[in-house]
């Protein structure tokens, strides 16, 4: 008996026992002391309430409670920092390594861990430590590629998303061209850096004058892939007390609030990277650029990356070229084309940290100073009624007589940075006489009606985004007289009116009635069209014929950037509806017509029944399935100009549209003498489909149902399922 006993723990031990030699002793020691300073309380939907007695407590707990939730996500979003994706998909990824190792420099990363403030150290060792704890607990776990994560790994990110990374234009098939030595030459046209603008995000902050309450409410909206945030709660004994959504891996709060004040980021068009034009000459296999009269040697960088293959892993390795601008990206013509931006910095987390802990609107003003933030623009609300709007802040002064939306000469020092603007300089709103402000991907110059900044007093380069069919929604609904509070806000976001077909319909209309005997076939469609209210819902026939027909005349996609002349969603929309024939806009309807009939045996179908939001699968790339549970929606795609997003698309082996990215962390917040809070999550907070809490909020996020925030302890507690210190 003893024996077998004896056996049975040695078996249980040897998992731990190799872990411990990828720990050492010191570390393991570590560990189990910030543990117990650590308390966790999961409450009825899962969501992970962690309390430490410090701020890096609070850290290493907040990582340790991600990894349970869903570590598969972290892990991928540091292996893709890592530039190591090529190492676990094959060649298919290797460009995108590639760029990654050309943006992000691991080797300054380490640098700056070291030179950190000693209060920043502390809480990137804890983001590791609770990682690594994790992993150490959890043998089964089995990383891809990270086994040890390290406390550097932190300054890998810029501001938030995994995604926001700057490239001024420049894509990867322009630096495949390059570094694979094709001699296809570019003819760059206008910048186009990758954001999601037809999903995007939204954010709405009210002021006293515009609710019942005379508080300030905050509405984060942010419209990203499923499944790309989890809901969180930190809180130490050194003032941290912060709740919302932070990107899988990440130790701040990203999209939230504490109890002084809350912050919304929509992504951002402000120019924060620039492409310059180097004129090369080659000497003695040197390469050289010129800059004024001076040639200025080019730096040569071997970098090597692991490829997966069917028999195991090769090295590729690369010889990178940087001018004295940043990496070559491409080639135009005989140009070399540089990069000059800002991917990655210390000053980015350290922002990013501290106005997780600001105390209304002149402290965060503080954080802002910092200027380090390159992806988002920020709505804003605290507690003392003050509501405020940043289009950007990481801003490089540049020569506004210069393009900046196309690649400029590097030859000169004409073209340099001179320096950022300051905050005050940038497009911003301080409290409007409106009392509301928006941003929706869109114009700053319309966020906050008659009190909306003045284009004119800003370069172009400043604020270079156009209109799109969702502000246009939301200035309609803001700028009424009604006073809101915290449901009558989630309605607001839900309003379900398709701006952009109030557009494109009357032009279908018109141009049937023109041609009716052609297309005479059409009439019963169009009638059902004609009588649309332009309101997505389940039950809508029109729903469903809009969208499908308006996804194959849309060759008029939002622009990020807007150069002179250029038109932007809107006008691109009017414009199109303007110009367009007859056989344009009806060939296409029949064409959606025929697809309906051979997919539903009829186009009459009601939109929830071919949109539906579904989750059975656990894989990071989810599958879909025709004859399993899912749930209607009657949102769209936010192309349209309907607030709340929901991007769906027939997967392979399925007929009806599944949701794949779009609404993910809604919440709402009311900034009185305790908070207020609803939200909602899409799907659940646990990525594991084993977990009640997979799926707990899929129905809830398909009927656009909120649930109560749990900030205070008392609330915490009365609805807590499970307390516990990492590692029990």
């Amino acid at each position: 008996m003893f024996r077998l006993l004896f056996t049975q723990t040695a078996i249980l031990l040897f998992p731990l026992l190799l872990n411990a030699q990828i720990f050492n002793q010191e570390e393991i020691t570590r560990f189990n002391k910030m543990a117990n300073n650590v308390k966790i309380i999961r409450d009825n939907y899962g969501i992970a309430h962690v309390y430490g007695k410090t701020d890096a407590d609070a850290v290493f707990g907040m990582l340790y409670a991600q990894c349970e939730d869903d570590f598969k996500r972290i892990e991928l979003n540091y292996i893709e920092k890592l530039g190591k994706l090529s190492e676990i998909n094959g060649e298919i990824d290797l460009y995108k390594d590639l760029q990654i190792h050309l943006l992000i420099d691991t080797v300054d990363a380490k640098k700056e861990f070291e030179m950190a403030e000693p209060w920043l150290k502390k809480l990137m060792v804890a983001f590791a430590d609770g990682i690594n704890f994790y992993l150490y607990k959890n043998p089964s776990v089995k990383p891809q590629i990270i086994k040890k994560f390290k406390p550097w790994h932190a300054l890998l990110w810029t501001d938030g998303s995994i995604g926001a990374i700057s490239t001024g234009g420049a894509t990867l098939n322009d630096l495949k061209n390059f570094y694979s030595k094709n001699t296809l030459a570019r003819t760059f046209q206008k910048k186009e850096d990758f954001i999601e603008i037809q999903t995007g995000s939204n954010g709405f902050a009210l002021g006293p004058a515009k609710t019942k309450s005379k508080n300030s409410i905050l509405y984060i909206n942010p419209h990203v892939t499923f499944y790309f945030r989890p809901e969180i709660h930190v809180k130490s004994n050194e003032g941290l007390n912060s709740y919302g959504a932070v990107t899988w891996g990440q130790f701040f709060i990203y999209q939230g609030f504490n109890e002084y004040c809350g912050w919304m980021h929509t992504s951002s068009a402000v120019d924060v990277a620039d492409l310059y034009e180097e004129t090369i000459i080659e000497k003695g296999g040197k390469y050289f650029s010129k800059y004024n009269d001076r040639w200025i040697p080019i730096e040569e960088r071997e970098i090597r990356i692991n490829v997966k293959e069917q028999n195991g892993v090769i090295t590729k390795i690369f010889k990178a070229y940087f001018s004295h601008h940043g990496p070559i990206v491409a080639k135009n013509g005989e140009k070399w084309i540089a990069l000059k931006s800002f991917n990655r910095s210390i000053k980015s987390l350290t922002q990013s940290w501290l106005r997780t802990k600001a105390k209304g609107l002149e402290d965060f003003k503080k954080t802002m100073d910092i200027r380090a933030n390159t992806s988002n623009n920020t709505v804003f609300a605290d507690n003392k009624g003050n509501i405020a709007y940043w289009h950007g802040n990481f801003i490089p002064k540049r020569d506004s007589t210069y393009n900046w939306t196309k690649p400029v000469d590097g030859s000169t020092n004409k073209t340099d940075w001179n320096g950022l603007h300051s905050v005050e300089e940038s497009v911003h709103v301080y409290n409007p006489l409106t009392a509301w402000i928006q941003n929706c991907n869109s114009s700053p110059f319309t966020s906050s009606g008659t009190s909306s900044p003045n284009a004119s007093f800003y370069a172009k380069y400043m604020a270079p985004d156009g209109e799109n069919f969702r502000a246009i929604n939301a200035i309609r609904l803001l700028n009424d007289d009604r006073k809101h509070d915290i449901n009558s806000v989630i309605n607001l976001g839900y309003e379900p009116t398709l701006e952009a077909f109030k557009v494109l319909i009357p032009a279908l209309i018109n141009a049937y009635n023109q041609n009716s005997e052609k297309y005479k076939s059409l009439k019963p469609v169009i009638d059902t069209l004609s009588n649309w209210n332009y309101k997505s819902s389940i039950n809508s026939v029109a729903t469903t014929i809009a969208v499908e027909w308006g996804q194959k005349i849309n060759n008029s996609m939002p622009r990020v950037y807007i150069s002179k002349g250029e038109q932007d969603q809107v006008l691109s929309f009017k414009q199109f509806a303007r110009l367009a024939s007859a056989d344009q806009l009806l060939d296409p309807l029949i064409k959606t017509i025929n697809e309906l009939g051979r997919k539903y045996n009829s186009w009459n179908i009601a939109w929830g029944e071919i949109n539906r939001f579904q989750r059975i699968d656990d894989n990071i790339n989810a599958i879909h399935n025709d004859n399993l549970l899912s749930y209607p929606v009657g949102e769209t795609s936010a192309t349209w100009g309907q607030l709340a997003s929901f991007n769906s698309r027939v997967f392979e082996g399925t007929n009806k549209r599944y949701g794949y990215s779009g609404n993910s962390f809604i919440c709402v917040v009311e900034f009185g003498a305790k908070i207020i809070a609803k939200s909602l999550l899409v799907g659940g907070n646990s990525g594991n489909k084993n977990s009640p809490n997979f799926n707990d909020q899929g129905k809830m996020f398909a009927e656009g149902k909120f649930k109560n925030v749990l900030f205070y302890d008392e609330d915490i507690n009365k609805n807590a399922i499970k307390t516990y210190k990492p590692g029990d």
